[in-house]
């Protein structure tokens, strides 16, 4: 009895130990002209969100792309230009995932998207500070919220100097662009 109740458990981890790596939280540094910044996906919560971001990851999409919207004690946003304000080319619209329970607090990285709830694609923010206004709080428009699908370990530092970067209006398309340039030189996988 004891022989087979051991096999069994035997069995059980090696099963268990098969489904870890699709339970594992996927980490990415963000590599930036200001410092390196490390992101624990939570690919539970936001599987569709942690996907497409990676998908772009993977891509090398994000690689000299800018950080084009800055606003301190808000969040700093970038994934979608280059540096010369050149808009880059998308995969089509995620499905909005802000109902995960995840919160847009102090660090945690979120989808960017336009006032239509299933439009987001490459560009993301990170929450400079909690910001509420942004969570889920109900399935219409103007209360779905912003998709948290992760959020900063390593280097929330770095999100400050980028968050205190002098910043001006180009165009009625950017009114928060940094006056120095801050460049996404990478995001890569962490094996």
């Amino acid at each position: 009895m004891r022989k087979i109740a051991g096999t069994i458990v035997t069995l059980l981890l090696f099963t268990l130990a098969g489904f870890a790596p699709a339970l594992a939280a996927e980490t990415v540094v963000m590599e930036t002209s200001l410092g390196s910044i490390t992101l624990e996906l939570d690919n539970v919560k936001a599987p569709a969100s942690v996907a497409n971001f990676l998908a772009y990851v993977d891509a090398g999409f994000y690689d000299g792309t800018i950080f084009h919207r800055v606003i301190p004690n808000f969040m700093v946003q970038g994934g979608g230009y280059s540096a010369d304000l050149k808009q880059k080319p998308t995969q089509p619209p995620v499905k909005n995932e802000a109902a995960n329970g995840l919160k847009n607090l102090r660090g945690t990285i979120a989808m960017a998207r336009t006032r239509i709830v299933d439009s987001a694609t490459s560009q993301f923010f990170i929450n400079h500070k909690d910001n509420p206004a942004l969570d889920h709080r109900a399935p219409t428009p103007d209360a779905f919220g912003y998709a948290v699908f992760g959020k900063v370990v390593k280097g929330l530092d770095v999100v400050d100097r980028i968050a205190a970067v002098q910043t001006r209006a180009v165009n009625a398309l950017f009114q928060d662009m940094p006056m120095e340039t801050v460049v996404i030189k990478s995001v890569r996988r962490v094996k």
